[in-house]
């Protein structure tokens, strides 16, 4: 591989090691130790590693971890009475919603109920409202873009006049991320499934962002070369080669064909995953602090 494979798990670390100080400073100097709460409805396994593994992060940090568990046929009012809650709970200063929630609940009603100011996940209108706005000094930016930017200025320090591409437009991820760009003075181009010459496009990038849901969509030569690909699609795929049934986490990019042409690039597993754990503890110390300041 010519490309330096960014190293998300490192990176992580570090983002943690500052939270860690960050909430022994604040407990020190305040006697308010962040609390994050975490809400999973039903028994989906992924759900269930992901909210464990939130959990021992947490409380690795020093922080007040509270998960609360609810059957798959929990009602909707049960599950907004719960957030309402937590929003009254002077030691809980971020409240994250676990999805995806079992049908028929919709996620939006109770993510809108999250409080502003609890909403670590960044994931309610009116935080999603700031970061298009660039408000970042009262906003909680989304946990997976924020992470993906630390690992692409990490890549590249001066952002400025640089061309990004981002494709894929989801308001988890591709939404956020082109914000953030644009906050960082790139030009940025959003594309999606409806985008004439998808390849054509991404070889005009200077910094490439693939976050769609398929497979290793993104090939080598969709490239330009020196570019920076910042990989943040999760796909699980068969792996016969592994035995029957077995399976393998790729992301959206064709990783050994594009670090054959780009500068550098995150792999699948360890590259953007890891960061979105780390700014998730993050944002939470953020939230207890600005809890602090306030009192």
């Amino acid at each position: 591989m010519a490309a330096t494979v960014i190293d998300g798990k490192l990176a992580a670390a570090a983002v943690i090691e500052g939270v860690k100080a960050g909430a022994a400073a604040l407990v020190a100097r305040s006697g308010i130790r962040p609390g994050l709460a975490v809400v999973i409805v039903g028994e989906d396994a992924a759900s269930q590693v992901y909210v464990a593994s939130k959990g021992r992060m947490a409380e690795s940090c020093g922080f007040k971890s509270v998960t609360h568990r609810l059957p798959a046929d929990t009602a909707e009012a049960d599950l907004l009475a719960l957030v309402a809650s937590l929003n009254a709970d002077p030691t809980i200063h971020g409240i994250l919603l676990q999805l995806p929630l079992p049908k028929p609940l919709d996620p939006l009603p109770v993510i809108r109920t999250i409080a502003p100011e609890k909403d670590v996940d960044g994931l309610n209108e009116v935080n999603a409202g700031r970061v298009a706005l660039g408000d970042f000094g009262r906003a909680f930016v989304p946990c997976t873009p924020a992470g993906a930017m630390v690992l692409i200025r990490s890549a590249v320090p001066d952002l400025a006049g640089r061309h990004a591409v981002v494709i894929g437009r989801s308001n988890l991820v591709g939404k956020p991320v082109a914000a953030l760009l644009l906050a960082a003075d790139c030009t940025v181009t959003v594309a999606h499934s409806r985008t004439a010459d998808l390849p054509g496009l991404c070889r005009s990038a200077d910094i490439l962002v693939a976050a769609v849901g398929r497979p290793e969509m993104v090939k080598g030569d969709w490239v330009k070369p020196g570019a920076v690909v910042i990989d943040v699609g999760i796909n699980r795929v068969a792996a016969p080669d592994k035995g029957e049934g077995k399976t393998r986490l790729v992301g959206d990019v064709d990783l050994a064909a594009v670090a054959a042409t780009a500068a550098a690039v995150t792999p699948v597993p360890g590259g953007v995953g890891p960061m979105t754990i780390a700014m998730l503890m993050e944002n939470t110390l953020v939230a207890a602090t600005r809890a602090a300041d306030r009192t």
